[in-house]
């Protein structure tokens, strides 16, 4: 099958939001081994080269407002943006795909998912899952890029910001990637919240940030609000995550000095760092460690 190809020219589909989209539908599939090739290191090299002329790029593929759609088996290959999109919908299926691109790629995440509800991703090799929605569900997750990760996103870019809930990520595998299991939000005040999510049986190879709780989430440490989160992080676990880390630190809970960290829990976490014992490190935290843990520099209050 012929793939769906972008033009050479990045600035012909830069200045789009989307390359194709999807609007107030229901029932759509968008099935088969087909792919869509968006062309991407163009606009890439652009950007490296601090050209403030870049146009941002576009989302290969975006679906808002609409239910019951299902995506399987196609392959999305060097996405100028954000590769797959799923923004206000409902009973949604993500089997099967593929998506791939360098490792120095900046800002092409693989799935957003944001303001929705039952949403499942299954046996999906790709780049970043974000999911800002209620009832997620992501399983047999595998990644092997420097940007891959599996976050949550509370943002707290605006005050008034609903929560994100019930999100379940099992059987993932993360092989030299920056981050694994994150959370983050900006340091600003929200009345946002994040509970319910559940990380079970994820295995670390090389991996900089293994599990990361960011509530002072500030890219480049430019203009940081610095003014404590208001996302309020509650009923966290970890279970079953074990491997390495590339770095000394593979535990970092991170939490708002005005809505500290709640019932985090730890159980049989596993992790080193160059076949040596690793660090945590924990502030503004409240949780139980049950099992093997390590490492447990947080003992005191993992307790």
């Amino acid at each position: 099958m012929a793939p769906l190809v972008a033009p050479l020219d990045y600035g012909m589909l830069g200045n789009s939001e989307n390359w194709f989209s999807f609007r107030d539908v229901s029932g759509v599939s968008i099935i088969g081994a087909g792919a869509f090739d968006a062309k991407g290191h163009s606009l890439w090299a652009c950007k490296a080269s601090n050209n403030n002329s870049c146009p941002s790029g576009a989302t290969t593929l975006h679906f808002t407002n609409s239910n019951n759609i299902k995506i399987h088996g196609i392959l999305s290959l060097n996405s100028q943006k954000i590769h797959i999109v799923i923004n206000e919908c409902q009973n949604v299926q993500i089997q099967g795909v593929k998506i791939i691109a360098a490792g120095d790629s900046p800002n092409t995440d693989g799935i957003h998912v944001q303001l929705s509800t039952n949403v499942e991703i299954l046996t999906a090799p790709l780049k970043p899952v974000t999911t800002a929605s209620r009832s997620a569900k992501a399983q047999r997750i595998y990644g092997s890029n420097k940007s891959l990760a599996v976050p949550v996103m509370a943002s707290a870019r605006e005050l008034n910001e609903e929560g994100v809930q019930n999100v379940t990520v099992k059987k993932t595998t993360f092989t030299c990637t920056q981050n694994g299991l994150r959370i983050k939000s900006w340091a600003k005040p929200s009345t946002g919240f994040v509970e319910g999510v559940r990380y079970i049986d994820s295995l670390m190879r090389n991996v900089e940030n293994p599990i990361l709780i960011d509530q002072n989430y500030c890219p480049h440490n430019e203009n940081c609000p610095n003014q404590g989160s208001g996302i309020k992080i509650n009923d966290i676990v970890y279970e079953d995550i074990r491997g390495t880390s590339s770095t000394p630190i593979a535990i970092k809970f991170d939490c708002s000095t005005k809505n500290p960290c709640t019932g985090i829990k730890l159980q049989n976490v596993n992790l080193k760092y160059l076949n040596k014992a690793a660090q945590s490190i924990c502030s503004n935290v409240v949780g139980k460690a049950f099992d093997l843990v390590q490492p447990n520099d947080c003992s005191e209050i993992m307790s």
